[in-house]
């Protein structure tokens, strides 16, 4: 009986928990497709589509989405390079000052953004590198860094050794141990890891605001918006956007890594 209302008790707050944080989203949503575009009320006096195709004319819009897609594109393919190979050499190598090496890959991520775009931003100046499209790419490259070694490193520490020694012995090259040995197993490692770094990157607001001059990507032309707002409910429809963009690769990487928790020659 106890155990019955605790379950209950349990299920009640669970659902409470997911109210309180997605509400705000569904609210983003139904303003998306109201027909008043000076003030939010509630329930929405109409409903129209007509804001969709307002968004889909304007041309800054399409600007901030492109910036965006070319930011969290190239700094993915960085992170994937950087955070793999950090990965491999934590993971499979022995030397003084491992762990404080891992610590300080995974510090741009555990430290507020707001200290993190300071620092950026600092050191561009200090190193007279003017604000451009490459200075938000290697302010985002900092954060996606650690999620794709994340990733790595986990899937590495699982991969038996005794494979890689045992192509070694058979005589294939390091290229060749890599590409079929090593990469199969931490492939989907790799990708989840990749999707979650776009996903990162493509709505990343602080660093950016830090590091891109007078570029504008799509989460901070939502934030300009926000303070100048022209149409409100076409806001409301690019952070539908953004919430679809983000929300799908994160989806992808968890039915990637889900039940990949054993690998190939685990435990030898």
């Amino acid at each position: 009986m106890h155990s019955d209302r605790a379950s209950l008790g349990l299920k009640i707050a669970a659902v409470a928990g997911l109210l309180f944080l997605h509400l705000p989203i569904l609210l983003i949503f139904v303003y998306a497709f109201t027909t008043e575009d000076t003030s939010y009320q509630w329930p929405p006096p109409g409903l129209t589509l007509q804001w969709f195709a307002v968004t889909w004319n304007r041309p800054d819009v399409w600007e901030a989405l492109s910036l965006s897609l070319r930011v969290a594109a190239i700094s993915t393919a960085i992170a994937l390079v950087l955070g793999t190979l950090c990965a491999a050499a934590v993971a499979r190598s022995r030397f003084f000052g491992r762990e404080t090496i891992s610590l300080l890959v995974i510090l741009p991520i555990a430290l507020p953004g707001v200290i993190t775009g300071i620092a950026l931003r600092s050191s561009f100046n200090l190193a007279e590198i003017p604000f451009s499209f490459w200075t938000i790419v290697l302010g985002h490259a900092t954060f996606c860094v650690v999620v794709v070694y994340n990733n790595a490193v986990a899937r590495f520490r699982r991969t038996s050794g005794s494979l890689i020694e045992a192509s070694m012995d058979l005589g294939a090259t390091y290229f060749q141990t890599f590409r079929l040995v090593i990469l199969p197993n931490i492939a989907t490692a790799l990708l989840a890891g990749g999707m979650l770094a776009f996903a990162l990157s493509f709505d990343e607001v602080i660093v950016t605001t830090f590091t891109s001059g007078q570029q504008q990507t799509l989460p901070i032309w939502m934030l300009e918006e926000l303070v100048r707002p022209r149409q409100r409910p076409v806001t409301n429809v690019v952070a539908m956007v953004v919430v679809v963009v983000t929300l799908l690769p994160i989806l992808l990487a968890y039915r990637l890594t889900r039940g990949t928790e054993t690998v190939a020659g685990q435990g030898k």
